[in-house]
């Protein structure tokens, strides 16, 4: 099961950090990411992390988004700098790059002046 907050309403160069509390015996030793999913596109991967702390994104969100995990909290983080408008979208979490079926409800991101 995946919790996802820290959405919200955001000027054009503004931050967000979203976070995903995560249930399960094992969620600790996989590989979470971020989704994003805008009305009428396709989910896509955002960012990755691997339980060691490898990280890889997207090309449009190097160098502003930075994803991290406590894994004693089984809690995962994406850290969003100078966000624009088309960062816009629901953002999930769930296992990368293979998600899970289980999806949350995520957190709504909107980046308008």
């Amino acid at each position: 099961q995946f919790v996802e907050s820290g959405g919200g309403l955001v000027q054009p160069g503004g931050s967000l950090n979203l976070s995903c509390v995560m249930s399960g015996r094992y969620v600790s030793i996989l590989t979470m990411g971020w989704f994003r999913q805008a009305p009428g596109e396709r989910r896509e991967l955002v960012a990755h992390i691997t339980s060691r702390g490898a990280t890889n994104y997207i090309d449009s969100v190097k160098g502003r988004f930075a994803i991290s995990r406590n894994n004693a909290a089984n809690t995962l983080y994406l850290q969003m700098n100078n966000l624009k408008p088309e960062d816009s979208a629901a953002y999930y979490c769930n296992g990368a790059p293979l998600p899970t079926d289980i999806w949350g409800q995520g957190t709504q991101v909107t980046v308008s002046a």
